[in-house]
């Protein structure tokens, strides 16, 4: 299932948060009220302000990625059914729905709830995405969907840093490298150019927040220790992920953004 987010009552699709294909449950982990990330995420840069100055710095400087390794792995990231493949490197294992259904049905259930964390805020503050008030490539097509998605806070970084807290849980052995991916996951969208910095920290603040909520959930536990098992024994199995594509990947995200 591609997610289709609700963010206005005039049905505004919200682009920018990676999801996963297929029927996710008809309920998520943490019940409403629970948890309100507009009660826990601070507003965006004012206008003006030094770090405002900073994402437009920021944006203008990234331009100069468009064509590289760097850009073309943002370009990737930004495809929803690789979100699972893009850990590959990180995990030294390819997971996948069909090996790990435990794994993706966790992954479903959980993005549910990141579909909550991002539509709140970025209903409340309704950011414009940064390539409306600067000129430069973007590295996807630019879309009415795209358009109407407001920028704060990232929902492809509150994803994909979600997602990176998952498996770090799941392989802690791999912890450095997996949050490493994740991080990279959010900064893609920065390199594209359809996010402001700050919008991507935002993110990874949105998935801590909500992460230490759902450990809270004894649903939410339960399904990591089932996924735990089910990726141990994807590991031991193997096969490790290619490795030219690897080293392509870590030469990608070893040079610096700025």
């Amino acid at each position: 299932m591609r997610a289709v987010w609700l963010v206005t009552t005039a049905a505004l699709m919200l682009t920018g948060c990676a999801t996963l294909s297929g029927d996710a449950p008809s309920h998520r982990y943490l019940a409403k009220g629970v948890f309100d990330a507009r009660d826990h995420l601070p507003p965006p840069p004012p206008k003006g302000s030094e770090a405002a100055l900073r994402d437009r710095e920021i944006f203008r400087a990234t331009r100069a990625l468009k064509d590289t390794p760097r850009w073309s792995l943002a370009q990737e990231d930004n495809v929803e059914e690789r979100v699972l493949d893009g850990y590959a490197c990180a995990l030294g294992v390819t997971p996948s729905f069909e090996r790990n259904p435990k794994l993706a049905a966790t992954l479903l259930r959980m993005s549910r709830d990141v579909r909550s964390a991002v539509a709140g805020p970025k209903l409340k503050y309704r950011r414009p995405r940064p390539y409306f008030s600067e000129e430069g490539p973007i590295c996807i097509k630019r879309s009415l969907g795209l358009a109407l998605s407001p920028d704060y806070p990232s929902g492809h970084s509150t994803w994909g840093w979600s997602v990176g807290l998952v498996l770090a849980e799941l392989a802690p052995d791999r912890r450095e490298a997996i949050l490493t991916r994740a991080k990279a996951y959010g900064e893609s969208r920065m390199i594209c150019g359809v996010h402001n910095m700050s919008s991507v920290e935002a993110g990874r603040m949105n998935a801590e927040n909500l992460f230490t909520a759902l450990k809270g959930s004894d649903a939410f536990k339960a399904d990591l220790a089932a996924a735990r098992a089910e990726l141990d024994a994807a590991r031991a199995a193997g096969p490790a992920p290619d490795a030219k594509r690897c080293e392509a990947e870590a030469a990608a995200l070893s040079k610096p953004l700025l």
